[in-house]
């Protein structure tokens, strides 16, 4: 029989190579990638018939995007999950239709060995890809999480939050911003419309009258470009993976155009 054909994917260089040598000896053909890129690659040009994925690779929840992109390429491959968290069952639930198990640091090879035995020797039907969605829906059904997520970082910071504003004034901006991305999300960004202009000058206006330095708008729109992030990527798994970065480009270009226009109705 021909060995099955199984892609590792961890960044730690010494668990990929020491699971790499243990399944290898237990009769598997291993391929091992240390980052998503090298999994993507690897997904696209090899056939596999087992993942398995650490939960975090570089980044955390990365193992998601791996399991996606495989789920998406070739559906009929079993999912594993790494993870170091022994209440990952608690999340796994909530993604079961992507991932088949998921095994606990550190391995234990005997079990692992013998889940992934099980799981091809008694396959599932074949896993229905999640539906996909582009970046500025996620940031649409999300949008009262970024700006709480957005206040409460700002909050945070003892020179923001030294000027004493309502919530309402001071998050009065972010929803129309986040309306503009959403808007200039899903095509390439070729500038912000007259609408999206008047917003951006109108809030600049209104910071300075507020009393905040420039240094303080910018800091505010950095820590939003930070909870986008963070929120595009706790919803990897039905981000549509292929138009992630021109999303994610195109949302970075709207976001320095509507600084760059409050900052110039600042100094009027």
């Amino acid at each position: 029989m021909a060995k099955p054909r199984l892609l590792f994917v961890d960044d730690e260089p010494s668990i990929r190579t020491t699971l790499t040598q243990i399944l290898q000896a237990e009769g598997f053909q291993v391929t091992s990638c240390a980052t998503v890129p090298e999994a993507i690659e690897a997904i696209n040009k090899e056939k596999f018939d087992v993942l398995i994925s650490d939960l975090n690779v570089g980044e955390p929840g990365d193992g998601f995007t791996v399991v996606s992109a495989m789920r998406r390429v070739q559906p009929n491959v079993i999912t594993f999950i790494l993870t170091g968290y022994p209440d990952f069952e608690s999340v796994l639930k909530a993604i079961r239709s992507q991932v088949d198990d998921y095994i606990t640091k550190p391995a234990d090879v005997r079990n692992m060995v013998e889940a992934i035995r099980k799981h091809l020797e008694n396959p599932k039907p074949v896993h229905i890809p999640m539906p996909v969605k582009r970046v500025s829906e996620v940031l649409r059904e999300n949008k009262k999480q970024v700006v709480e997520a957005w206040l409460k970082l700002v909050t945070a910071e003892k020179d923001l939050a030294a000027i004493k504003l309502s919530k309402s004034d001071r998050i009065d901006h972010i929803p129309l911003v986040l309306d503009s991305i959403s808007q200039h999300g899903e095509d390439q960004f070729d500038g912000l419309d007259q609408v999206g202009m008047k917003n951006a000058a109108q809030h600049g206006a209104l910071r300075f009258d507020q009393g905040y330095a420039i240094p303080q708008i910018v800091q505010e729109a950095r820590l939003l470009q930070r909870v986008i992030s963070n929120t595009l990527q706790s919803h990897l798994l039905v981000i549509d993976i292929s138009m992630l970065i021109p999303d994610m480009v195109a949302i970075g270009e709207c976001l320095a155009s509507q600084l760059e226009e409050s900052i110039r109705a600042y100094q009027l």
